[in-house]
């Protein structure tokens, strides 16, 4: 025995050193048993004119955005690089925040020799705000920093020159800030002050011998802190401060200081920090600000709200304080405009490539040795994705129509601009989140990796959620105006007019008890069922406000006490408003193929979004049965928008460029490489 195992030992050594050939074997690992890309264009099929859905979705100025695409897709700056046969553009997150941070300036350089910015604060109209809108868009498709950076540049410390100065200031600062001659920033925020504006402590005062603001940081909770550009590369900031005449706080103002010199060098009596690493927008150079008796001229005064005279007297158009105060914020709803639409763009990057991905991968069999079922073909997987895609079209038309009434906005319609745009900015931003989350989930590690985007947009993103009003004080800011327009209504004994509220002068809609599949999709239930839930909200909440106030209780306590209903009735009144905008979209086209799919699209936003909000149960507006009912009707529409999945996501009208490697040949960018 022991000689036939050294006799073989042996036959097995010999062969091993002469390299011959292994004894056959039924295994055959020939090419045709393995997996093989094959991309969804060859089996899924467009039902509609994706082209016509696509001038829908983006609204207004594809040229334009097609224009800055390419741009971007032809230099070498944005990162071009080739995987499974295809190129793509997108930041290189595994460079230094060091690193990251010149790129950005260096992508904003080039963009601005291209004549990106041409006429972003120099030109005005509705037209010309919507073509900048546009190309800031783009730019958040390619790299939140790139937008982020912009936009604080001209959105904050541009809009803030433009809408808060004078002619002295626009003829001195908006030409020189659109050229890049001067990099501004906006120190608003403190490390002790956010959301509340009001409470920020940075005190400026007035020095009449000299015709001079003294700016000073009195405590460390008054450093400006998050001020994006500060760190590196601003040469001026707008300054919030208090302001003190003669011994009296006149409230907050702005005013224009010079941080850096021309050589980037540090002003005297200013104090520069970085804010450090963060969890995604390492592009952008945030820093915090002190300032150590920091002497500004008296022009430096944004003065279109109010004024100090020469001889340190303070004027104002607007007597009362809290008027003023809401002038001087006015002007800022254009972050919240920007932010709101942004968030829609990222959801659809990371749509875009979830479903792709699940329209070529494969998982499983469901018969004994059947083919693996492609991702979107379970109903598990279309639960997932589908809804959140009605969702972000809905919402698209919601960011459009935001823009829309932003760039014709009047003094009338200022109120409202405000009150929509912070409930949009809220729900919009949360979506996405929310949606990236679920798209990184759905392509499994895949969405680990940064070079395939979803996992790493939920870093760059989610700071939305927070900056420019933080997204629970939103709501209740919405909460807050329509209960005061209710309680004025009702006061005066006038019909409402105006937010969306005009429903309520109407009686109160009565539901079907049985919720057959054609009334849940029908617009007209669907706009019952949401009115009715605002007006019964609006109603409990102001009666539960005016029970506190009763048992002595003050407004302002009142409203914190009743913070759920309020965040109730401020979802509320988004969906509903979100809604309406779809329904408008779908009612201008003619009959035809866009129409019948945005009807899906519309019925499946409702439906989901009625399912998602247990007030409906909770308050009885749906019965236990019609509940089930609403839920069943989504799963018959995730089959019924399947067969149109590749078009909606190709309607997005993203380049292939800006979506990452698993949207595609994940194969073949898999493949090993000897380099």
């Amino acid at each position: 025995m022991s000689d036939n195992r050294a006799l073989r030992r042996a036959h097995v050594l010999a062969n091993h050193i002469l390299q011959s050939t292994p004894p056959s074997s039924n295994l055959s690992l020939t090419r045709e048993v393995c997996l093989q890309y094959s991309p969804p264009e060859l089996n899924e099929s467009y039902g509609f004119d994706v082209k016509e859905m696509r001038k829908l979705l983006d609204g207004h100025n594809l040229v334009d955005r097609d224009w800055i695409y390419g741009l971007m897709m032809q230099s070498n700056l944005f990162n071009r690089k080739e995987r499974g046969g295809k190129i793509f553009v997108s930041p290189d997150y595994n460079q230094t925040m060091e690193q990251q941070r010149e790129i950005t300036m260096k992508r904003i350089w080039y963009l601005l020799e291209h004549g990106v910015f041409k006429g972003w604060l120099t030109e005005t109209g509705p037209e010309a705000e919507l073509r900048k809108l546009a190309l800031l868009e783009v730019c958040g498709i390619y790299d939140h920093s790139v937008s982020i950076k912009v936009g604080v540049h001209f959105f904050l410390w541009g809009n803030a020159v433009k809408f808060f100065g004078t002619k002295r200031h626009h003829e001195k600062w908006l030409k020189n800030t659109e050229d890049y001659v001067v990099k501004g920033c906006f120190a608003m925020t403190e490390l002790g002050h956010g959301s509340n504006v009001r409470g920020i402590e940075t005190v400026t005062t007035y020095d009449p011998t000299t015709e001079e603001f003294v700016i000073n940081t009195p405590c460390e909770s008054a450093q400006k802190y998050w001020i994006g550009g500060a760190a590196n590369h601003a040469t001026h900031t707008i300054v919030f401060s208090q302001l003190q005449i003669n011994g009296t706080n006149q409230g907050v103002h702005a005013f224009i200081a010079q941080i850096r010199d021309e050589d980037g060098n540090i002003c005297p009596n200013i104090r520069l920090a970085d804010c450090g690493h963060k969890i995604g927008l390492n592009g952008v150079d945030n820093g915090r600000i002190w300032f150590d008796n920091l002497r500004i001229p008296r022009e430096n005064l944004l003065n279109a709200v109010a004024d100090v005279s020469s001889d340190g007297k303070y004027v104002s158009s607007i007597k009362d304080p809290d008027q003023r105060f809401g002038a001087f914020m006015a002007p800022l709803t254009s972050g919240r405009v920007t932010i709101a639409s942004s968030a829609i763009y990222s959801a659809k990057v990371g749509l875009a490539i979830a479903i792709r991905y699940s329209l070529s991968r494969r998982a499983f069999s469901v018969t004994a040795n059947g083919p693996e079922v492609l991702l979107l073909d379970y109903p598990s997987h279309q639960r997932r994705l589908l809804p959140l895609l009605a969702k972000t079209y809905a919402m698209s038309f919601a960011a459009n129509e935001l823009k829309m009434i932003y760039v014709k906005r009047t003094p009338e319609t200022n109120k409202a601009i405000h009150v929509v745009s912070s409930g949009f900015k809220a729900v919009l931003t949360w979506h996405n989140m929310h949606t990236l989350q679920e798209c990184r989930e759905a392509v499994g590690g895949q969405g680990v990796k940064t070079e395939n985007l979803v996992g790493q947009l939920k870093g760059e993103f989610d700071v939305q959620t927070t900056f420019e009003g933080d997204n629970n004080v939103l709501m209740q800011q919405v909460s807050k105006a329509l209960f005061a327009e209710y309680v004025s209504c009702k006061k005066r004994n006038k019909p409402f007019k105006g937010l969306g509220l005009e429903h309520m002068n109407s009686p109160r809609p009565v539901l079907p008890t049985q919720l057959t599949s054609s009334t849940l999709r029908c617009s007209q239930f669907q706009t019952n069922v949401f009115c009715l839930r605002e007006r019964d909200l609006l109603e409990r909440f102001t009666s539960e406000v005016a029970q506190l106030q009763g048992r002595g209780e003050s407004r302002e306590f009142s409203f914190l006490l009743s913070h759920q209903l309020a965040e109730d009735l401020g979802k509320a009144f988004t969906e509903k408003a979100i809604l309406q905008t779809i329904l408008d979209a779908e009612a201008k086209l003619p009959a035809g193929s866009v129409k019948d799919v945005l009807g899906l699209v519309r019925s499946m936003y409702a439906l989901i979004s009625l399912e998602e909000d247990p007030s409906l149960l909770r308050y009885g507006y749906l019965s236990q049965d019609n509940v089930g009912d609403v839920r069943r009707e989504v799963s018959k529409l995730c089959g019924e928008l399947r067969p149109h999945a590749l078009a909606l996501v190709t309607s997005f009208g993203i380049p292939d460029s800006f979506l990452s490697p698993i949207a595609f040949n994940w194969v073949e960018a898999n493949a090993w490489s000897p380099v």
